[in-house]
């Protein structure tokens, strides 16, 4: 094929005869290069980058041994395993089903001695609540309906084959039933004898160090066992070389493997440069709510502590990550961030202090195990956070401080939830608390949706508290601020298209604020000076407010790195994180030459639009609320708010067919508001369909419309419109939404597999229906250079 550089070759092999077949062959890097690159340290994606300048293999060096040249293959003494992260928590109706779509949002890497070690870590790090792969959900399944399971090959199939082993299925069958290779279930059936053991033989010093070679973690073998470990197995790592052990490593990339050789120490020793260690958590696998963004910290974070003049650990497993290339810090630890993990870690390095700040809610979650064992966290202390997250205490903060919230109650059973909603009234948020992404949040507008949606809760977090509070339709605002511990310094105020009530990550986020008056912008300032100094920040804070009626709420308050915090930082051009860090190691925002308080704001106007997979998850309602649902973001940045609308929702895929109908059909709430926008198309010269109710509306507005019936009333309805090609453009809000047996739900789902625009919030729509009658042209449109940009100094 005459390649130069990455290639990607996929194979179909036929495990009975060994005979194989090319599927595909793509002359660049891809996914599994990246993959390749980590579990083997050999840098594809450099070494193309180097043969596309005109250098040969043999004078290409490699980095980690520095002795050898790239044209050696890469040796290892170790096994990997590479397992998704899916976001089926937050999909509970999508459909689970594995095929030849891919629907994982990330994935983690864990690196092992042997594939029981590497599998057991990788479980653990994929942060699915296991620390083995007995999914205790699965153990109450009677024999054929674990079957069905096995069958339905949906993401949690392998714990299915699991369970299967642990009840003594034997091999074969499994094999026969699956076709799954006998080695890999050999392997899975060596940990499910271990479970029984643990369980069922005295724990013995032997059986103990046994069980940690197969990657078991004490808190397994104390739950199994019910006995303390018999020893206290020192911290030992071992090292990715590329070469077996051959020559001698000069970059440190390590794994953890207890009870074995250490590696690290002997090379720490070696490399000992004499400055202070600071250890990094990085944020785990991409999914739905903590994605690149935290990387983007977590790496700004390293850089920043290297300028400071110290040595710096990162501990993180996702392969996709610039945090997890062996250069970006002085040691890379690829290894699950879990507290006993990170604790061995700890008392390998002996850091003058950690960083849980910029790995996003799977790195706060180390904050309180890592405090309680004494270790120094730098920034924002454990206490200070608890009392962000804790709902009794953040209230008690917020009275003391004068500052309001929406009303709320923290209830545990539906009565009590009913109750609440009753008190509160209709509509109210619902949500667990100690939530990522807003995971199973809902706006429920009456007692069958809290009977719903109490359910869901309590099915996903049976123990969590469930917090009711009233919602509010206002304009939400979000502020991204560094501290440090005296002094505030906010970059901008960002204001959301959408309502509150749409999660903020799939929000379109305006820079600078365009609706806010003198007073309000004020009073956000002065609210979050006061809430960051009260919570004791040092570092970074992200709070989130809503306006209503001229009031201002405060949503939440989380003092730590956000998703905004990359965009907010390249459209202002202040260096949040490097701020953040150096206040964090006790310097003042008065000496960094950005000033304090609210940032002058830009010339020109910077817009984030989220971006949505929907067509790769079956079954997934794409009504927006207060769970998030996107996988990415795009940024349009033009001289007015306009023209960088325009083109965000042109980068993030928004293609609207002139000359089409558009369909509306909205939920009672929304049938006074709909009137204006849907008389904004019927200017742009899209001919309207509505269904019967909101149809009546806007003939009552003097608007022409074709009325459709809904699926279960004739022949003719909404759904072969959408199938006839007449149908542009949807706008489809409804009260109740996720099951997809309902017709709103079915609405958006075709329009997801025609690939036709579907809204399904009124301020986007509205949005949107503004700039189509602008006729931008994407031809007529200027690029604005974001490397040039530089913040206006202040203070």
């Amino acid at each position: 094929l005459g390649i130069e550089g990455g290639c990607n070759c996929q194979f179909a092999l036929d495990p009975e005869s060994f005979r194989y077949a090319v599927i595909e062959v793509n002359p660049r890097v891809s996914r599994s290069s990246a993959l390749a690159s980590k579990a083997t340290g050999y840098p594809i994606a450099r070494v193309a980058a180097k043969i596309a300048v005109g250098l040969t293999l043999d004078e290409i060096p490699n980095e980690i041994t520095g002795k050898t040249a790239a044209c050696f293959e890469p040796a290892l003494d170790y096994v990997v395993v590479k397992f998704p992260k899916w976001p089926f928590d937050k999909f509970i109706y999508g459909c689970r089903r594995l095929g030849t779509q891919m629907k994982a949002t990330g994935e983690v890497m864990a690196i092992g001695r042997s594939f029981e070690q590497a599998m057991m870590k990788a479980v653990r790090g994929a942060e699915v609540s296991l620390d083995t792969l007995a999914m205790p959900k699965l153990a109450s399944l009677t024999e054929e309906e674990l079957k069905k399971k096995i069958h339905a090959q949906d993401d949690e199939r392998i714990f299915a084959v699991y369970e299967a082993l642990r009840r003594g299925t034997p091999i074969g069958e499994l094999h026969r039933q699956t076709k799954i290779d006998e080695w890999f279930l050999a392997k899975l059936w060596n940990l499910a004898a271990m479970e029984r053991a643990l369980r069922d033989e005295p724990l013995t010093e032997e059986l103990y160090r046994t069980a940690k070679l197969l990657g078991f973690p004490d808190s397994a073998v104390r739950r199994l066992s019910g006995q303390e470990p018999p020893l206290a197995l020192p911290a030992s790592c071992k090292m990715v070389d590329t070469c077996g052990a051959e020559f001698e490593a000069e970059t440190p990339y390590f794994y953890s493997s207890p009870g074995e050789e250490d590696e690290a120490l002997p090379f720490l020793k070696r490399k000992a440069s004499g400055k202070p260690v600071v250890l990094v958590f990085g944020s785990g696998p991409i999914r739905i709510g903590q994605g690149i963004e935290f990387d983007y910290a977590s790496v700004h974070c390293v850089m920043a502590l290297k300028r400071a003049g110290y040595e710096v650990a990162i501990v993180n497993n996702n392969p996709e990550t610039v945090s997890t290339d062996f250069n970006t810090a002085d040691r890379l630890y690829f290894d699950p961030l879990t507290a006993e993990d990170a604790l061995r870690i700890v008392e390998l390095e002996k850091p003058v202090g950690v960083v849980v700040a910029f790995g996003g809610q799977t790195a706060i979650k180390l904050t309180k195990p890592l405090a309680a064992a004494g270790v120094p966290i730098l920034g924002t202390q454990p206490d200070g956070i608890d009392l962000a997250e804790d709902r009794g205490r953040f209230d008690a903060l917020l009275e003391e401080l004068g500052i309001s919230r929406p009303s709320g109650r923290s209830v545990l059973t539906e009565q009590e939830a009913l109750q609440a909603a009753h008190e509160l009234g209709y509509p109210v948020l619902m949500r667990p608390s100690y939530v990522l992404g807003g995971q199973n949040m809902i706006i429920a507008f009456t007692d069958n949706d809290i009977r719903e949606y109490m359910n869901v809760i309590i099915t996903a977090n049976p123990d969590a508290d469930v917090l009711i509070d009233k919602y509010l339709m206002g304009t939400e605002v979000e502020v991204d601020a560094v501290c440090d511990g005296e002094d505030v310094l906010i970059p901008g105020i960002m204001e959301h298209i959408e309502r509150a009530g749409i999660h903020s990550g799939d929000s379109i986020a305006i820079y600078p604020a365009w609706n806010l008056s003198e007073g309000l912008t004020r009073q956000l300032v002065d609210f979050s000076k006061r809430l960051a100094l009260s919570l004791g920040v040092k570092g970074l804070v992200n709070i989130q407010y809503v306006i209503h009626e001229g009031k201002i709420y405060v949503i939440e308050a989380n003092p730590r790195s956000s998703r905004t915090i990359p965009y907010i930082s390249k459209v202002t051009g202040i260096p949040l994180v490097e701020l953040a860090v150096r206040a964090m190691l006790g310097e003042k925002l008065s000496h960094m030459g950005y000033g304090t308080g609210l940032a002058a704001p830009a010339a020109y106007h910077a817009v984030k639009v989220p971006v949505f997979s929907f067509e790769k998850l079956g079954g997934v309602d794409t009504q927006l609320g207060p769970e998030m649902k996107s996988t990415g973001e795009v940024l349009g940045i033009a001289p007015t708010m306009e023209e960088a609308l325009y083109k965000g929702l042109i980068a993030a895929g928004y293609r609207i067919e002139t000359g089409k109908g558009l369909l509306v059909t909205v939920r009672d709430s929304d049938k006074g508001e709909i009137a204006p926008i849907a008389a904004a198309f019927a200017a742009l010269g899209f001919p309207l369909y509505a269904t019967q109710g909101t149809a009546n509306i806007l003939r009552e507005a003097g608007l022409t419309v074709e009325t459709v019936q809904k699926i279960h009333e004739a022949k003719e309805n909404t759904m072969t419109l959408l199938e006839s090609g007449k149908i542009g453009c949807i706008l489809s809000t409804s009260a109740k939404g996720r099951i997809p047996a309902r017709d709103s739900v079915k609405i958006r789902r075709k329009a997801v597999e025609l690939g036709i625009p579907c809204l399904t919030a009124l301020d986007t729509a509205a949005a949107l229906a503004s700039i189509l009658g602008r006729n931008f042209r994407e031809e007529d449109l200027v690029p604005l250079d974001i490397a040039k940009i530089t913040p206006a100094k202040n203070g």
